[in-house]
């Protein structure tokens, strides 16, 4: 382990913890600090890779937040077993990065940080929605370049979503955010594809259709869709919002692109290999009005050659989650999934983690997502 790279957090802890990266805010420190650990924190900007996690956990690491970013295989979680090593905590909702069969044989609770992500990743979702169909990058690029010379009526003509169609792939907590924004926002119907029925999702927007109706307006509506094909065929606008496994991998392929509408608009704020890339740039190159606005990429950090040419391509370097508020909480959530373990807490095994951000959190774990596997008590009142 490279020194000058790696900073010390109470020192005296008789615990150790390490941090792949730094995180924001101090409270997540002052958690692990008054559960005894030394946290050692990487400093680096650079993505770790697996020898450089082994050799931050050394002979002796009671606990690891790692970043989705890093190969968490069944490597990395015998050694961290083998050093003492009692929980890993993911710092994001999502853990494909994760072998989970791999950190269960390990006897290793994996932890994760939902319930602080929702509207902030449903927000830039819908950010990077309209952005896409006003076309609102590539007028900042002419405006910056000194080209505008005048109002003209068909400069930068995008489209209107009022009213119009919104399709949400995978209807979860984040995607049924999304849903209600853009339909009680902008009185867009929502037709949904998932595995299962979102009757609350279903719910919200009938109840605020009845609201429009009452007021002698066109209520909003909300089904779901007997297969995807039949979303993609119908919806103004797509939006990403399902699971990465094998069976998701490539969801939006040649094929399916050729299925939308010319002039829809294809958003993935979930994860990248969602979408066929080269697939994605090919369409986008033959159809000049169809646009896609990307947080996520299947390479990630690399994009395939020529998506950053294509000016129907709205793209931002995976910042979904990037408020203060939402990432300060994901690292008190990281911090309280090791703190929680190493301390002997139950697992708190309930969706609303707010309790935990604030001033007299519960003594639990707040979401280990193999608990069941490893048979670990549930937090009870």
């Amino acid at each position: 382990m490279i020194e000058s790279r790696w900073r010390v957090h109470n020192p005296e802890g008789t615990m150790r913890v390490v941090a792949t990266k730094e995180l924001p805010g101090t409270a997540w420190i002052e958690i692990l600090a008054g559960a005894g650990c030394r946290i050692d924190v990487c400093s680096s900007e650079a993505i770790l890779g697996r020898e450089e996690i082994e050799a931050a956990i050394g002979e002796r690491c009671h606990g690891c937040i790692g970043q989705l970013t890093e190969p968490w295989g069944a490597g990395l979680f015998e050694r961290l077993a083998a050093a003492g090593g009692r929980t890993y905590s993911n710092y994001a909702v999502g853990y494909n990065n994760v072998d989970l069969d791999a950190a269960t044989r390990n006897r290793i609770p994996v932890g994760n940080t939902p319930g602080v992500l929702t509207e902030t990743t449903a927000e830039m979702a819908v950010a990077l929605t309209f952005a896409a169909a006003r076309r609102v990058v590539e007028g900042d690029r002419f405006m910056r370049a000194g080209k505008f010379e005048g109002w003209l009526p068909s400069l930068f003509l995008g489209e209107l979503l009022w009213r119009r169609t919104v399709g949400v792939v995978g209807a979860g907590r984040i995607g049924a955010a999304y849903a209600r924004m853009m339909a009680e926002g902008h009185k867009m119907d929502v037709i949904y594809c998932d595995l299962r029925p979102n009757r609350h999702l279903e719910d919200a927007v009938a109840s605020y259709g009845h609201f429009l109706a009452a007021e002698g307006r066109r209520p909003v509506i909300c089904r779901r869709a007997e297969s995807l094909e039949e979303l993609l065929r119908e919806a103004d606008v797509v939006s990403l919002h399902t699971v990465l496994d094998a069976s998701t991998r490539h969801l939006i392929d040649r094929e399916r692109l050729a299925l939308m509408k010319e002039n829809a608009v294809l958003v993935n704020s979930s994860r990248g290999p969602l979408i066929d890339e080269q697939a994605l740039v090919e369409h986008c190159r033959g159809n000049p009005s169809f646009r896609a606005a990307l947080d996520v990429f299947e390479d990630e950090p690399r994009m395939k050659p020529g998506l950053e040419d294509l000016p129907n391509v709205v793209m931002v370097p995976h910042i979904g989650s990037a408020t203060r508020w939402t990432r300060e909480g994901m690292a008190v959530l990281a911090a309280s999934n090791v703190a929680g373990i190493l301390r002997g807490f139950p697992v708190w095994g309930r969706p609303d983690m707010l309790p935990f951000l604030g001033p007299n959190p519960p003594d639990a774990a707040p979401s280990i997502v193999n608990a069941e596997a490893l048979g670990l008590p549930l937090f009870k009142e």
